[in-house]
């Protein structure tokens, strides 16, 4: 079983790394269990949690939908090129 700091470097990795700047929450439960495949969504959002309270990472909500970004990259907008 991965640690909570284990599993938030893994989730703040995938959001430094990717194109995209905003991410749904399977895309964080995703990236998470490519490295520990034993952890459960649960754990997942409580480190994703953990991290917007330690604003590393915001929530962008759209209205129907809430999704993730890091705080340093707020600002940036997706493109469909990038999708």
């Amino acid at each position: 079983m991965a640690s909570m700091d284990e599993m938030k470097q893994a989730i703040v990795d995938y959001l430094t790394k990717a194109k995209k700047s905003k991410h749904y929450f399977n895309d964080l439960v995703n990236a998470v269990k490519k490295q520990y495949p034993d952890v459960g969504m649960r754990e997942v959002k409580k480190a994703c949690n953990a991290l917007v309270s330690d604003n590393v990472v915001a929530y962008f909500m759209t209205g129907s939908t809430t999704m993730y970004t890091l705080t340093s990259r707020q600002g940036e907008t997706t493109t469909k090129d990038d999708e």
